[in-house]
């Protein structure tokens, strides 16, 4: 795949770049920006740590097939293909290997790498990623027999995270997660790793400021990293305290919230385009989206609620992104309902609704509640054939299937939304003076009418509303009391 191939054209967009939304702002920019081919990513503050710099220009993929059939081995290679592609690599060729479990010392086996070994020496590939999480081991051992950058899954997700991060909160929670990640895969040169020589031990070597035990390298970088990871908690906290401060203004002002998760590139930010016209990021691109997007919209009956855009998940999510993207990821537990978007047009669709709902049920295990309902819904229709959509229905039945691009089925996930969110519970038999009608107007905005009728005093009012303006409309209550 060539470097021009990564560049994508903005449909419908203008010269004017003042005509230009926001998301297309950004895809302009993302495009325009790929990688530069001799650098790398590589962490800030830490120096003299060789960190794994991922310089994914010809990689080879390798895979471990332990359970399963055989095309779900192979899909799983296909999507780090395309993990690879989205980092800005260009994948030459992909192995798997069968058996029971990955080798502990080379992940593959041992006759396996000498075939891997061939295959890097005729591409010409610089970088080999395996699928799956590696040990520092298998990493070290890997690379002392195939002569080139080995790394895995783990390091290519988070490579990906890095490229991706925009906001302050994203990039602090993307360089969490790679701390965590290169804590026990350190690396020195040699004697770097030695202990500073002391005394008569010393020798020609040691000398004023050398002597005493010392610290080994390692340790120094183990330390700093660590004064790091401590640093990026406590602003992780702080930023995480202003969401929260947002999200209780929502839940003090009984607005309902959904979120909308689900597996990456299945089509949530232009769900959440097509719902509320946000003009957020699309791009067919895996981990578009890192950064929460809060809109708000309306049920057809009038009722405003809030629809919030997920970073996307993928199968074996690095669980040092899940730590890290805590706060980010508590707006699906705090939701009031959660649109699960399935991606229609996927050969494997399952694999998807599987790896979201393993996350779902970590968030949830981790604020010790149940989480939310659940809205399935299927996008990308007009892309899917017939036979894969009748086999969706089969397996996921009360999903409303749409297509976020053409707006089919929008309509029905309208209405769909409205049935499921929360409805005002608090009866109040009101009446309320002609020259108050403001508050008539809030009742119908934001309750449910049950009875209505005009007298010479007023306007008498029964209806379902909500705690807050139950109490607000407390002085207006028949007789001196609501129900």
């Amino acid at each position: 795949m060539t470097e021009d191939s990564f560049q994508h054209e903005i449909p419908g967009s203008a010269t004017d770049p003042a005509e230009l939304s926001l998301g297309e702002l950004e895809l302009e920019e993302r495009s325009s920006l790929r990688r530069v081919v001799g650098l790398s990513t590589e962490l800030e503050d830490i120096t003299e740590v060789e960190y794994r710099r991922l310089r994914l220009e010809r990689v080879v993929l390798v895979g471990v097939w332990t359970e399963g059939t055989a095309l779900e081995s192979e899909s799983s290679l296909a999507e780090l293909a395309r993990l690879a592609e989205t980092a800005g690599s260009e994948v030459l060729d992909g192995l798997v290997q069968r058996r029971d479990r990955p080798d502990p010392a080379t992940y593959i086996g041992s006759g396996k790498v000498n075939e891997l070994a061939e295959v890097v020496r005729s591409t010409g590939a610089d970088t080999v990623i395996a699928d799956g999480e590696l040990s520092p081991s298998q990493l070290q051992q890997l690379e002392a027999r195939l002569k080139v950058k080995v790394i895995d899954r783990t390091a290519l997700i988070l490579d990906i995270f890095a490229q991706h991060a925009r906001s302050r909160e994203g990039k602090a929670q993307v360089e969490l997660a790679q701390l965590q990640y290169l804590m026990p895969r350190l690396r020195g040169w040699g004697s770097a790793l030695s202990r500073q020589a002391g005394g008569r031990a010393g020798g020609a070597n040691g000398g004023v400021g050398l002597r005493g035990p010392g610290e080994t390298k390692i340790e120094t970088d183990r330390r700093r990293i660590r004064t790091k990871i401590s640093k990026l908690r406590k602003d992780i906290k702080d930023m995480a305290t202003v969401r929260a401060t947002k999200r209780g203004r929502r839940v003090a002002n009984e607005v309902p919230s959904v979120a909308i998760a689900g597996y990456t590139n299945a089509g949530k930010s232009s769900l959440l385009n097509a719902l509320t016209g946000a003009g957020v990021l699309v791009e067919d691109s895996l981990f578009a989206t890192l950064d929460a997007t809060t809109r708000r919209s309306e049920t057809p009956e009038g009722n405003t609620y809030t629809l919030t855009d997920t970073v996307g998940f993928v199968r074996h999510l690095p669980h040092q992104l899940v730590e890290a993207f805590r706060s980010t990821l508590d707006e699906v537990a705090d939701a009031d309902l959660v649109v699960h978007v399935v991606d229609g047009s996927d050969p494997m669709p399952e694999w998807q609704v599987t790896a979201v709902r393993e996350v779902l049920n970590e968030i949830g295990e981790r604020h010790e509640t149940a989480m939310p309902q659940e809205l399935v819904v299927v996008n990308k229709v007009d892309t899917a054939s017939e036979l894969a959509l009748a086999r969706l229905r089969h397996l996921l039945p009360g999903a409303v299937f749409v297509s976020a691009r053409t707006g089919q089925g929008l309509d029905e996930l309208r209405v769909r939304i409205a049935e499921l969110l929360p409805r005002p519970d608090h009866e109040v038999d009101i009446l309320v003076p002609y020259d108050r009608g403001e508050f008539v107007a809030r009742v119908y905005q934001e309750g449910e009418v049950l009875v209505e009728r005009h007298t010479e005093a007023g306007t008498e009012l029964r209806a379902m509303v909500k705690p807050d303006l139950a109490g607000a409309l407390e002085r207006f209550a028949v007789h001196g009391t609501t129900a």
